[in-house]
């Protein structure tokens, strides 16, 4: 099983498609005991740069309490997460029918 590299892997947590050569990834990616944690781990690499970005411009251009911003930042990747774990299963059934299975594989696999 071909693993991709991390500029791939990228594109994969960002949604896009990989080669069809990785497709026993994915499929092992969705639906291993640990693929829960994997998600966790692709919504923070979605969500930071954002988080990144409001950060510049509202920690420089405001010039107030740090903390505040980082506070509301924090607060704001925890929804964002939060969000994303609420469909972590239907993700990952949508992330496997752009490789060619059928609706709710991943949820069969995994069960």
């Amino acid at each position: 099983m071909r693993r991709p590299n991390p500029v791939l892997w990228l594109w994969y947590a960002f949604g896009g498609k990989l080669p069809s050569r990785y497709r026993d990834w994915v499929v092992h990616d969705l639906t291993c005991r640990t693929w829960f944690l994997r998600h966790v781990l692709r919504s923070l690499v979605l969500v930071s740069p954002v988080l990144a970005l409001l950060y510049l411009v509202f920690g420089v251009a405001l010039a107030g309490p740090g903390e505040v911003v980082l506070l509301a930042l924090v607060l704001g990747m925890i929804v964002g997460v939060y969000y994303s774990l609420s469909y972590a299963p239907e993700n990952a059934d949508t992330r496997l029918t752009k490789y060619g299975f059928p609706r709710g594989h991943a949820t069969n696999l995994r069960r």
